[in-house]
């Protein structure tokens, strides 16, 4: 492994989120010195987010074919998958079907720890009635990740009707004025429905890792 690589084997134990392989701007080699290291204990899987098609296609046969890829979302996974909850928790929802990449992010680190996620894609405010068909059964999660880009309305609409924890994740998804996600951003950030996580643009890994945190939370609390 190159020397500026150091695994923190720890960090699952220390925080209960293990480190994940943010694959941008490595190589398809250094990634593969890292999996080497990360997965000589396979008791838990190993994440790889935003990797290229490209660049998994050029990384090592042994890594490719112990992956589970999923080129939508450019994430991957190594290693024994824990077995999914009887119940989704969480919920995880898009403006438009262009937000669907961010989503399944979120989707598939909810996954690496046994959480399954209920998706729902394209019921932004643009068609209010796709919402509120589905707002009973949203009001049953305890999570609801909110994935948004455009002008990020649906942050204000879903924080003012649910009840659950709500977190938005601003995608760089629109034109013009979007401003590759920043109105987006500033929208959930000055959004006038109380409580609502904001995560950086486009980052659906956030956006799980901060639900698994509010469920972790809600079982120390109720023991």
């Amino acid at each position: 492994m190159s020397p500026e690589s150091v695994w923190d084997a720890a960090r699952r134990a220390r925080i209960g989120l293990a480190e994940a392989i943010l694959c941008e701007g490595k190589t398809p080699g250094q990634i593969a010195a890292i999996c080497a290291v990360a997965t000589k204990d396979d008791r838990h899987p190993l994440l790889l987010t935003r990797l290229e098609s490209t660049v998994f296609a050029a990384l090592p046969p042994e890594v490719r074919c112990e992956a589970d890829y999923d080129a939508l979302s450019r994430t991957a996974l190594l290693g024994r998958m824990p077995v999914p909850g009887e119940a989704a928790r969480i919920a995880v929802v898009t403006a438009g079907t262009s937000d669907v990449g961010v989503a399944r992010e979120a989707v598939r680190t909810l996954a690496a720890y046994g959480e399954t996620a209920t998706e729902w894609a394209d019921i932004g405010v643009a068609g209010l009635w796709r919402l509120l068909e589905r707002l009973e059964e949203l009001k049953r999660f305890a999570v609801v990740i909110v994935v948004a880009g455009m002008d990020g309305a649906l942050f204000s609409v879903i924080g003012g009707l649910l009840p659950g924890a709500i977190i938005a994740v601003p995608t760089s998804t629109g034109y013009g004025m979007s401003a590759k996600g920043e109105t987006a951003l500033h929208a959930a950030l000055a959004s006038c429905a109380p409580g609502i996580l904001v995560t950086n643009i486009d980052n659906g890994y956030g956006a799980a890792c901060a639900a698994l945190r509010i469920l972790r939370a809600a079982r120390q609390a109720d023991l």
